[in-house]
């Protein structure tokens, strides 16, 4: 009886400015992977703080064989740093079966890479599995979600429980599920992607700086027939925003509005976009007339509405100005494959 080689796995975990929690994390990866194979990359991208130099030394004081340290020459965001690390083959030349992303404020628990990769190997038509989150304070994070659309967008700004019951169909974060459940996509701390996938729909669009890459990425994954779940059995801890700041964002950053006009624009057309920015801009100005009517506030970070509108506007007149500009392909790392670079 021919022995069936069991399936090979690639950690990823991905550093900025953040090398003591990135060691965490690879601690917690290399626990998890105990008795399956595979290997471990921690990507630095180009944090610039001697977080490469204190990673090495952590590897290597940890005597951890199968973990290895890859430096980005550039800081291109959260999809060009994984890109880097699933460009490269396993040690042993050959290319992942699956591709396990873990955030560096994340600790899987001790079977959490076992059981996504088990759901996928139980459901062949799925190429995303995602794990249930919770916070340090064992607060559940809700990371399985519809994709964005003009009413959802909607919804998600004028938080009003009217609108909600009306547009429960569109609303973009799911209720938790207790069990493993298709969803549309599943956000990136802990997340599990199938290789044969990859191959055929492409890496992380690099356009894409931060927030927004893994809602494209199952978008495009769904178009070719494959599914994302969500796998609550398989858990992991997560800080939330360590590396971004998003918590204590004083303003939104543009590379926020970029990435949300840009998933809209690439999967949807120029006036769904539009569309949808102003189905957004709707709700704000009446959560905002709410806000005061009622006294209440708003939590929304100062200039939300006018630096939305205002990008906007901005993107649309340079795109008239560049009307007759026809892009040759959709971007740079969609039409990548796994493994076509050197074993590390």
């Amino acid at each position: 009886m021919t022995k069936t080689t069991p399936p090979s796995i690639l950690v990823i975990v991905l550093n900025y400015r953040t090398a003591a929690l990135s060691l965490v994390a690879a601690q917690h990866a290399v626990a998890a992977m105990e008795g399956l194979r595979g290997a471990v990359r921690i990507v630095d991208n180009a944090s610039g703080d001697g977080s490469a130099e204190i990673i090495e030394a952590g590897i290597a004081g940890a005597g951890w064989e199968r973990v290895s340290l890859i430096k980005s020459p550039r800081n291109g965001g959260f999809g060009a740093g994984n890109n880097l690390a699933m460009r490269m083959c396993l040690p042993d030349g050959s290319a992942p079966d699956y591709i396990y992303l873990l955030n560096s404020d994340a600790k899987p628990r001790a079977d959490a890479i076992r059981l996504l990769m088990e759901a996928l190997e139980a459901a062949p038509e799925a190429g995303i599995a995602g794990s249930r989150t919770v916070g340090a304070d064992g607060v559940l994070h809700r990371t399985a979600f519809r994709f964005p659309s003009i009413l959802g967008e909607f919804e998600g700004s004028v938080r009003t429980g009217l609108f909600t019951r009306l547009l429960r169909d569109w609303v973009v974060p799911l209720p938790v599920p207790e069990d493993t459940a298709r969803v549309d996509w599943v956000a990136g701390a802990s997340l599990m992607l199938r290789g044969r996938m990859l191959d055929r729909i492409g890496l992380f669009d690099e356009t894409f700086f931060l927030y927004f890459e893994e809602t494209d990425l199952c978008l495009r994954a769904a178009r070719e027939g494959w599914h994302a779940l969500y796998v609550p059995q398989s858990e992991a801890e997560h800080l939330g925003s360590v590396s971004t700041g998003m918590q204590s964002w004083a303003r939104t950053p543009g590379y926020w509005y970029d990435s949300r006009l840009h998933y809209f624009v690439q999967n949807h057309g120029r006036m769904y976009a539009v569309a949808a920015t102003l189905s957004r801009a709707v709700g704000e100005t009446i959560w905002r007339l709410r806000c005061g009517l009622e006294n209440k506030s708003r939590r929304d970070p100062p200039g939300f509405l006018r630096d939305l509108l205002m990008h906007g506007a901005r993107c649309a007149l340079r795109c008239r100005s560049r009307r007759k500009i026809r892009l040759a392909d959709g971007g740079p790392g969609r039409n990548d494959s796994l493994a076509a670079g050197d074993p590390t």
